[in-house]
Formats: C-alpha cells, sequence, structure tokens
C-alpha cells in the first residue's frame, strides 16, 4: 500500500514536472506579462502601454506563449502615417461681391479632399470663411461655415481651412467676409488629398519642467512610457486671445549622438473674427513614433507675454496584435530581450482580413519578471565594450556619483564645457582603467549663469557706455546674452566684444553679436536678447552702446544662456566612474552602444552627479591660446634662435691669421 502511494506520488511529481518544463519560458527575455483568452480562434489585443514601454521600438522582440509553453505566431498592425498629397489648385479665380471676397477653385484632385490653403500677401488680417462644393460648378453644397484664416503683425499665420468631413468636389467655392474689413488681395490656393484617420486613445501626461526664456516657453512633458505613436497634443489655456508657433521636439538617435528632432509644427490660437467671433484651436497634430519617454513643446511667445498653460493631454494611435489561439487560458507576452530579431512567422493560416477583426476586450496583467530569466547586468553587452585606455594626455577629470545602477544621464557642468573640445571629442567615461561607451545627448533646453558686471565709462569717448561681464571660465559655450532695462523710451545699436589675441599676441576687437534694441509706448519689451554668432575665447565680454547725444541707457539684469549636454550611459551602483577631458588632439570615440541604444534611451534614467575637478597635468592651452603666446613657446623659440645662431656661426668661414 505505502509502496504504491509511493509510486503514484512520484508518476505525479513527474507528470506536474513535465507540465512545468513545457510551459517554462524562454531565458533571454527579460519581461512578462500574462493574459486570459476565454476560448480558441483569432484575438485582436491592443498593446499596452506598459507593453510598448517594455519592449524594443521596433517590437523585434515580442514572444507570444500559450499555457502549454508553445510559441504562437503573431501580426502586429502598426499606425500607418500617410504624407497626404497636397498640390496647388487646377485653377483659381477671386471675385469681390458686397462685403465679401469670392475665391472659386478647381481642385485638380479626384481624391477626397480634407483641406485648404489660401495665399495671400496681406500682412495683417483676420478673416471668417466659408465653404461651399459643387461637382460642376452650378449647384453648391454648404461644407463648412465660420472656418477663421488670419495673419499677426509679428509674422504668425493661419490660413489653412479644414473641412468637417472630406469629400470629392471638382469644385470649391470660398466666401472670405469682408463686412467689418477691407478686402484683402489672395494669390493661389493649394488642395489636400484626404487621408485614413484612425481613431486614437487618451494618453495621460505631466508636465514636469516649466522654461521661460525671452521670446519662447519650454514645456516638458512626461509620456509615462516610450515608443508610443503619437497622433496629437492638446494645450489647454485659459488666455482669451492669442496665436502662437508651436513645435513639438524629441531626441532621436543619430549615430553616437542623440539630437533633438523637430516632429510637428503648427500654430495654436483663440482668436476674435472683427470683434464677433471667437474661433480656437489649441491642437498639434503629431503623427509620429516618440521613442523617448519625454517630450519638449516649444511655444514661440515673440514679443508677446509667456502663453498661460494649464494643463496638456495627448493621444495615441494604439498598436495591435492578432493571432490565433489554440486554446483558452493564460497567454504570456515576452519582451525585453535587446539583441533578439524580428520573428519571420508562417500567417498563412491566418488569411483574413485582419483590420476590421473587433478587438478583444482582453484584461493584461501587469508586467513581471520572468521567472526562467537569466539574471544579468543591465543592457548586458556594453561591458564587453570597455576598452584600456592611457589617460596620460588628459589635463583634467570629474568623479561621478551615482545615485543607482541602470540607465543613467549625467550633464556637463560650467567646467567641462569650458575646458573640453568644442565638439566633445575628448569626452572619456573610465572604469578601472576602461572607457565605458556613452551617448552624447544634444538638448534644445538652456541653462542660464549670471556674470559679476561692472559699468565702464570710456575716457576718450563721453558716448560711448561699457558694461564689463566676468565670466566663471574661458571659452564657455555661451549662445545668448539678455538683460532688461527700466529706461522708458530708447533705440540703441549694442555689440557684444571681446578683447582677444591672436597667435602672434596681437590683440583685436572679437566681435560675437550685435543687435538694436527699442523700448517705445507701442513696443515695451521686458527683456533684450542679443544673440552670440562667435563663442567667448576669455573670461571677460563688453557690452557697448553709443549714446549719442541722448542720456545714458541703464542695462541690468544680465545672464549668458548656454545648452545643456549631458552624458547618458550604463551604469552599476558601485562603479568608480571618472569624466576624463581636455585633450586638444584626442579624436572622437566610436562604441558599438549603438546595438543597444534604442533601449538605453527608452528606459527610465537616474541622475549622476559631477563632483569637483581634479587636475592631472598642466594645460597645454597655455602654447596656442590666443592672446598669451605661452611661456613654453618663447622658451622654445629662444632655444630654436639660439641654436640656429650656433650652428651658423659654425658655419662661417673661420677668421684668417694675422700677417
Amino acid at each position: 500500500m505505502k509502496r504504491r502511494f509511493w509510486i503514484c506520488s512520484a508518476a505525479l511529481f513527474g507528470i506536474v514536472a513535465m507540465q512545468s518544463a513545457a510551459a517554462s519560458l524562454p531565458s533571454l527575455w527579460r519581461h512578462s506579462q500574462e493574459f486570459r483568452v476565454t476560448a480558441p480562434g483569432l484575438v485582436k489585443l491592443s498593446l499596452p502601454v506598459e507593453t510598448l514601454d517594455a519592449a524594443r521600438a521596433g517590437l523585434e522582440d515580442v514572444r507570444l506563449f500559450d499555457s502549454s509553453g508553445v510559441e504562437l505566431p503573431y501580426q502586429i498592425e502598426r499606425p500607418t502615417y500617410s504624407v497626404p498629397l497636397a498640390q496647388p489648385a487646377a485653377s483659381f479665380h477671386v471675385s469681390l461681391a458686397p462685403s465679401a471676397t469670392v475665391i472659386t477653385v478647381e481642385s485638380g484632385l479626384t481624391q477626397p479632399v480634407d483641406e485648404i490653403t489660401l495665399e495671400s500677401p496681406a500682412a495683417s488680417f483676420v478673416k471668417g470663411v466659408r465653404v461651399e462644393g459643387s461637382p460642376d460648378s452650378q449647384s453648391w453644397t454648404p461644407l463648412a461655415n465660420g472656418q477663421l484664416i488670419f495673419r499677426q503683425p509679428n509674422g504668425t499665420s493661419q490660413l489653412q481651412i479644414r473641412l468637417p468631413v472630406a469629400g470629392t468636389w471638382k469644385w470649391l467655392q470660398l466666401t472670405v467676409d469682408d463686412a467689418r474689413s477691407q478686402p484683402i488681395p489672395f494669390t493661389g490656393a493649394r488642395v489636400r488629398a484626404a487621408v485614413e484617420r484612425r481613431t486614437g486613445e487618451p494618453l495621460p501626461v505631466r508636465i514636469i519642467q516649466r522654461q521661460v526664456s525671452p521670446g519662447e516657453t519650454r514645456l516638458t512633458l512626461s509620456l509615462g512610457a516610450a515608443n508610443l505613436n503619437l497622433s496629437s497634443i492638446q494645450l489647454e489655456s485659459s488666455e482669451p486671445l492669442f496665436a502662437r508657433q508651436v513645435s513639438i521636439v524629441a531626441p532621436q538617435i543619430q549615430g553616437a549622438s542623440v539630437r533633438e528632432q523637430t516632429f510637428a509644427q503648427a500654430v495654436i490660437y483663440r482668436v476674435e473674427s472683427d470683434g464677433h467671433q471667437v474661433s480656437a484651436r489649441l491642437s498639434v497634430p503629431i503623427a509620429a513614433q516618440i521613442r523617448s519617454r519625454e517630450l519638449l513643446v516649444i511655444i514661440r511667445d515673440l514679443d508677446s507675454p509667456p502663453l498661460a498653460i494649464t494643463g496638456v493631454r495627448a493621444e495615441r494611435m494604439p498598436v495591435y496584435l492578432t493571432f490565433y489561439a489554440r486554446q483558452g487560458g493564460i497567454h504570456s507576452l515576452l519582451t525585453g530581450n535587446p539583441y533578439s530579431a524580428a520573428p519571420h512567422y508562417d500567417l498563412s493560416t491566418l488569411n483574413l482580413s485582419l483590420k476590421n477583426l473587433a478587438v478583444s476586450p482582453v484584461k493584461f496583467a501587469p508586467i513581471t519578471d520572468n521567472p526562467d530569466f537569466r539574471p544579468s547586468a543591465h543592457l548586458p553587452g556594453t561591458e564587453t565594450n570597455m576598452a584600456t585606455l592611457d589617460v596620460s594626455a588628459w589635463e583634467n577629470r570629474k568623479r561621478l556619483k551615482l545615485s543607482s545602477a541602470g540607465s543613467t544621464q549625467a550633464e556637463l557642468d560650467l567646467e567641462v564645457l569650458a575646458h573640453a573640445q568644442p565638439g566633445f571629442q575628448d569626452l572619456r567615461l573610465m572604469h578601472a582603467g576602461r572607457q565605458v561607451p556613452y551617448l552624447l545627448e544634444f538638448t534644445p533646453t538652456n541653462k542660464t549663469m549670471e556674470p559679476a558686471v561692472k559699468a565702464v565709462v570710456d575716457g576718450k569717448d563721453p558716448h560711448l557706455h561699457r558694461w564689463e561681464l566676468k565670466l566663471p571660465n574661458t571659452h564657455l559655450p555661451a549662445t545668448r546674452l539678455t538683460c532688461v532695462s527700466p529706461t522708458p523710451l530708447f533705440q540703441r545699436n549694442v555689440t557684444l566684444f571681446e578683447s582677444a589675441a591672436d597667435s602672434h599676441g596681437h590683440s583685436y576687437r572679437h566681435v560675437l553679436g550685435q543687435a538694436t534694441w527699442v523700448q517705445a509706448p507701442n513696443h515695451n519689451t521686458r527683456e533684450f536678447v542679443i544673440t552670440l554668432d562667435q563663442l567667448p575665447l576669455t573670461d571677460t565680454v563688453v557690452l557697448e552702446t553709443n549714446d549719442g547725444d541722448n542720456p545714458p541707457v541703464e542695462f541690468a539684469g544680465f545672464q549668458l544662456s548656454y545648452p545643456v549636454t549631458r552624458l547618458v550611459f550604463n551604469s552599476n551602483a558601485n562603479d568608480e566612474l571618472f569624466l576624463y577631458y581636455g585633450n586638444p588632439e584626442a579624436e572622437s570615440p566610436r562604441y558599438d552602444l549603438s546595438l543597444v541604444a534604442d533601449e538605453l534611451m527608452s528606459a527610465e534614467r537616474s541622475t549622476a552627479e559631477l563632483l569637483g575637478e581634479e587636475k592631472i597635468r598642466k594645460s597645454s592651452y597655455g602654447i596656442s591660446l590666443p592672446g598669451s603666446g605661452g611661456p613654453l613657446l618663447w622658451i622654445s623659440l629662444a632655444v630654436v634662435v639660439a641654436a640656429l645662431l650656433i650652428i651658423i656661426a659654425r658655419a662661417l668661414p673661420a677668421k684668417p691669421p694675422s700677417v
């Protein structure tokens, strides 16, 4: 009896072990996410945001297994972004009617039309437009009413007229309301063929940073996940009347660096038409995959006060996965393998039109670690690229203070920006004598510093007034100088320059930038800006203006702006990392980090802090810095001249003996 019990127990244990072995998941995938299928058959799923975030940007690492551990083929349906066909109208005719301008357009398109863009040289106007369509230019069907076109004196314009419902019309007639303002000239029109529009899903976003600078507002948005296909960004503002140019920017990997790429531009507005009608559009169409977890919204304020943004909403386009379930039960979706190639399945068994298949209401469990995953370092493979390097030629280094392991970013501070090469070719991240691969991220974000300022009076020319600005370092990559003035009325030409020296030690006036600053009752500018066309070579720059016979202008609140640049790399919490810089002879490093760059950029990043600067060897800039000539240079020249004199003296014929 007891023997039979142990035999049955052993058999049962074997069956369970076999089932467990059959249901084990591949060990090279980091993440697992379960969901339940109620019955066999075709299943269409909308992949959750969390899944897209955990997977690679192209979804090459997505794998699907049923409860028996059998891999199931699938098909992914991504959003398609068609470039709309836009072309000049086949014919264009303008006529004046009482209180209106009538524009008749022959579309020249056989496809449905969803937008018309008018062309006008007028500098400033706001007009309401009514649109009608016709197949024969005889009978007209109303298409849109109360559409608004405008152009502001600062150049911001909105001349696109979108049709609520696209339609195939050979002829279009636009009636521009002139009842409350003078007619304006129109010189042409472009018509756009409609593209298929899919319904988006709401995506919660957060404003995590708001930066206001002269003429511009920058909002950094957290999307909560990477690899999302955004369809639009909707800004919310309580401002009654405004019009702003908006750009949507996100980081994009380009080789060994990360640079900001503009994905969309549009005009958002709330405008009153002739004092009786308010029209608004605050949505920016995007239609692109954003691989990063953050997005930058740049609002051009120009001379207007910053626009008060009270909130931001977004829409994303869903990504669908369709497969044939062999049986009901728990299924597992695997993600997180940076090296897997995209699978190639035989999907002939799905020989159906999957586009119209209804999406199954499946509830996904939270993403968990794959229990069968072989533990390894974050971003495995980056450690193998750590080549040795002799750093004896480098002049400076900084220790990095890490906060946690994994994807890490470190912002370059003023000392690194000043002492590294202008293109950062000499940056090396080192651990235990070996190089740590990194990506260099160039951002559109700017930081400001306040220089020490001293007013200087020119004793030779009393009309000249100067402000001497002392910088913390030489060779700072400053891009813009801003200041304010309490003087109520003035117009001045200003010049920003420095006293530099050429390779021969001769001093010259190195002009960094010029501008005309105006403050008048109808043009009251709160901040004045001068853009630096050249980077400073020294640590002292001078702002100069000629007051002529006018009272001196007061300037204060000087700030210099410089772009934020970061290193992005993989780290372990106990690593002792140093950033080396200051080697004029170094060339840009070439790493294989691009193999895992997408995962590195899309992961949640921790922040590393750069500590104090350590001088490793004496700077070689003393030899080549403009203006100094360098003591080593003069000593070397003296030695060379002495050697030449000795050689010349020996080469001269000997003095003949006296008789």
